[in-house]
């Protein structure tokens, strides 16, 4: 049976249901049940993730079977080839980069790896990148523009790693030196959030022509737990953060933060990693498509304005009923 989260706890007693009828000897009535019982849990999953909170999407997002970069990479593109080292210091696990063939085109690969395993997870260290690993990306970056390359991105990660090294080797001028960089990257970039988007260490390398989130990945400045410490002095109020924080994908294309919203399917992507991988293929094509018909000049300037607007959207949460 899949790891189901808390508040999938229902759809778990069917599937328990089926797997015990799976273990008795077939008959036409049994595997009649066992249908009616698999049609009962995807319609209850469907209802359930028709109404899911802030803090029940964060949850989603953070599922251990969520598709993360590599698997997108396995399932969409081929020929991948990828590059290690930032010609400075290491190599950063938390970030991989590399080129492939997207539909026949030649693309760049960058995103947050977490992990699937315990192993992995520590190997990549649980998606929190390193100075190192946003330098690795925009030498990866700067290849492509070099190459005329379209980029496409794939955005994971809490954070960026806050640990005392990382800071020492410079984490946030890393960052802020992609940003600064990526903004003026005469190639087509494509961000897409697939799972966690948190804080700088997402935004690190989320600078694109369009920047789309799948259905139930999260982007905010901050992670609830976080959120809630910093302002009650209390980890548990993170539900609470979660609201308050405006972090789901409809949150974002409201605020004018994203350029688009993809689909995933019925119990998000993790349920149907197939499935989802179609929907994102289908809306890469769409918006590589897109921005590739744009002059360098045109694309620029529509990149710079585009975050430049981000400026004006603190006026979404102001009460104008007082």
């Amino acid at each position: 049976m899949p790891d189901l989260l808390e508040f999938e706890e229902p759809v778990g007693v069917l599937l328990k249901e089926i797997e015990a009828l799976s273990l008795m000897p077939r008959t036409p009535e049994r595997e009649r049940s066992i249908e009616t019982l698999r049609k009962r849990a995807d319609d209850l999953r469907a209802e359930l993730y028709a109404t899911l909170t802030p803090w029940q999407r964060v949850l989603v997002a953070r599922h251990p079977s969520r598709p993360n970069t590599l698997d997108y990479v396995e399932r969409l593109f081929t020929g991948w080839d990828e590059l290690r080292g930032d010609r400075r210091f290491a190599d950063d696990h938390a970030i991989v980069c590399g080129f492939a063939e997207y539909r026949g085109q030649h693309v760049a690969v960058v995103g947050h790896q977490k992990g699937g395993d315990t192993k992995q997870k520590i190997y990549r260290n649980f998606g929190y990148a390193r100075p190192e690993g946003y330098r690795k990306a925009l030498r990866v970056m700067q290849l492509a523009e070099k190459f005329s390359r379209p980029i496409v991105v794939f955005i994971d990660t809490p954070a960026a790693y806050p640990g005392v090294e990382s800071e020492e080797r410079g984490v946030a001028e890393a960052i802020a030196f992609n940003l600064r960089e990526m903004m003026m990257l005469e190639v087509p970039i494509i961000v897409l959030v697939c799972g966690e988007g948190g804080s700088g260490g997402a935004l690190g390398i989320a600078i694109g022509d369009r920047v789309l989130m799948q259905e139930f990945s999260v982007y905010s400045v901050i992670p609830p737990e976080g959120c809630a410490a910093i302002l009650w002095r209390d980890a548990n109020r993170k539900v609470e953060a979660a609201a308050a924080l405006k972090i789901t994908a409809s949150d974002m294309l409201a605020l004018g933060l994203i350029d688009g919203i993809v689909p995933e399917p019925t119990g998000g992507a993790h349920n149907n990693p197939d499935a989802a991988t179609a929907l994102v293929d289908q809306a890469l094509s769409v918006s590589l498509a897109d921005v590739a018909a744009l002059s360098v000049e045109a694309r620029l300037n529509a990149r710079y304005d585009k975050f430049r607007r981000m400026g004006e959207e603190g006026t979404a949460f102001v009460n104008t009923e007082a």
